[in-house]
């Protein structure tokens, strides 16, 4: 019994070490795809990478607690309800690609907010290489090659500005369960719309405050900064309903109108993320159950889409 014990105690060092250590970079990587939630779907959002690097730099705002810059290279991909179809009137959604890099800064307000900027430029349309990337992991799948891109949304500019506002509303006496009130507007040529909701956590124990957090990504310090690297686990829930005025992949750009499938969008769709994450030594790993109501007429499954997300995250000194 005490050798078992001697030896979970000699396991738990490195991470106790690891927990007391601060980092100031961190890079990551997520993948979206509706293969996270069933084999047998392959429709809508079906695909979405996304390459991030984030780095703590120099705050002379004292009501921050930090400032965080972001680069990232992003990928999201669009198909039919299926798949291979052979004309435009087998299409309840255009096919389309959305290809991008992005930099963004995260303000960390010692006051439990955090504001984030986010500038994204890339291209809309066959310069995404939506189809190649498709043909590649049907390819490891040994799924079917996809037909019916020649009727993708054609080629445009994309300009996107975001925005992310979250705020700390409130916790219970254990600090096990919290929760945050998260915004988001977007504004450019591929979408336009605002979105409001909730973010709430649940852990076994303490939460660590969402300045700090693998939540929202706030995990890295310096010199500078008053916390260090904190162990986390915990479930989350993030309900929010967003309005959309615009949406390229779906209508077309209107930068340019030659696309030859477009559709009609539905302002009003609610989203519902379930998930987990939590650190182990210096990655943080998390699964989200993506769920969302329909965004567009004419689909022919109008009970919403359904996908899953996987990240890792590596910190640096």
């Amino acid at each position: 019994m005490f050798k078992n014990r001697l030896l979970f105690c000699l396991l738990l060092v490195p991470f106790s070490i690891i927990a007391q250590q601060k980092f100031s970079k961190e890079i990551s990587f997520t993948t979206d795809n509706d293969l996270y939630v069933s084999f047998d779907r392959d429709r809508y959002y079906t695909n979405g990478m996304f390459l991030n690097y984030r780095y703590i730099t120099k705050n002379e705002n004292i009501t921050l607690e930090k400032k965080i810059f972001e680069w990232e290279i992003g990928h999201e991909m669009f198909t039919p309800n299926k798949s291979i179809v052979q004309t435009i009137d087998e299409h309840d959604r255009p096919f389309a690609a959305y290809l991008y890099g992005s930099f963004g800064v995260k303000n960390v307000y010692k006051n439990n907010k955090i504001l984030n900027y986010n500038l994204q430029v890339g291209v809309l349309g066959p310069n995404a290489f939506g189809k190649e990337l498709q043909d590649f992991i049907h390819g490891i799948y040994g799924f079917k090659k996809a037909t019916g891109w020649q009727f993708q949304i054609k080629n445009a500019f994309a300009f996107n500005f975001d925005v992310d506002y979250i705020r700390f509303l409130g916790k219970n006496n254990k600090n096990t369960i919290d929760v945050s009130w998260v915004n988001t507007a977007k504004l450019g040529t591929i979408y336009t719309n605002v979105s409001s909701g909730f973010y709430l956590r649940f852990g076994l124990n303490p939460l660590e405050k969402i300045i700090n957090s693998i939540a929202f990504n706030t995990n890295l310090n310096d010199d500078t900064t008053t916390s260090t690297r904190a162990i986390e686990s915990f479930i989350f829930v993030k309900p929010t309903l967003r309005y959309a005025f615009y949406d390229a992949t779906l209508e077309g750009s209107f930068l340019n109108s030659t696309s030859l499938v477009t559709k009609e969008i539905i302002p009003v769709v609610f989203n519902l993320e379930i998930g987990l994450k939590f650190t182990a030594s210096r990655f943080n790993f998390g699964y989200i159950f993506n769920y969302n109501t329909s965004k567009s007429k004419g689909l022919r499954y109008t009970y919403g889409n359904k996908y899953g997300t996987l990240n890792i995250n590596y910190l640096l000194h």
